[in-house]
């Protein structure tokens, strides 16, 4: 039976470069072909299409590459519900170049202390991104991010994939917008919906 690494990258922003990430998988033997990625997506976001697909490509007996941790989750219980999930079906979490190995105590320790530091980096870069909003809001230069796509756009896009006719991927070509905007915008229109019912 064939055993397969199945790798994972993801970055926050649109702007941020998953080079480096994927540089490093490679290099640990993980096939080009078979690292899933999500690029604007925050690790405590846990509804992320490339995660997604990449916990749906692993069967029993292969491995999960991630290079880090804090790339996988960003908070203690769902660090835990992802190991503890690949666990029951027999997948193995490998963290850089070390197998997560949830039998040792050691390993479960270690284990531990990574995701508490990532939940603790996530909720510190909160707390920074707070404070040099309210400073921003304060000297009157915070007036919102605006949107990619116009609200007619945001629209337009709504009713085509309501369709069924378009996938996400047509949606972010025929927008010149990514992936994960897509989504931002669908999730925003569907909010607009529900607030106007």
């Amino acid at each position: 039976m064939i055993h397969t690494l199945i790798g994972y990258a993801r970055c926050s922003t649109d702007k941020q470069d998953l080079a480096a990430q994927q540089d490093a998988l490679l290099k640990l033997g993980v096939a080009a072909d078979r690292i899933y990625t999500d690029k604007g997506f925050t690790g405590t976001n846990r509804d992320r299409p490339g995660l997604d697909q990449a916990l749906a490509a692993v069967r029993s007996g292969d491995t999960l590459v991630v290079p880090k941790l804090d790339r996988l989750a960003r908070s203690v219980p769902d660090a835990r519900a992802i190991g503890d999930s690949l666990t029951a079906r027999g997948v193995k979490l490998q963290l850089g170049a070390s197998i997560h190995d949830p039998a040792d105590p050691m390993g479960k320790l270690f284990f531990n202390i990574l995701a508490t530091f990532a939940e603790f980096e996530a909720d510190l870069i909160r707390l920074r991104t707070r404070e040099g909003m309210a400073v921003a809001r304060s000297k009157g230069k915070l007036r919102g991010k605006k949107p990619k796509l116009s609200d007619r756009q945001q629209k337009e896009l709504r009713r085509m994939y309501d369709t069924g006719d378009y996938s996400i991927s047509d949606l972010a070509e025929l927008f010149s917008i990514s992936r994960p905007t897509v989504y931002r915008t669908l999730a925003r229109q569907t909010t607009v919906l529900a607030t106007a019912a």
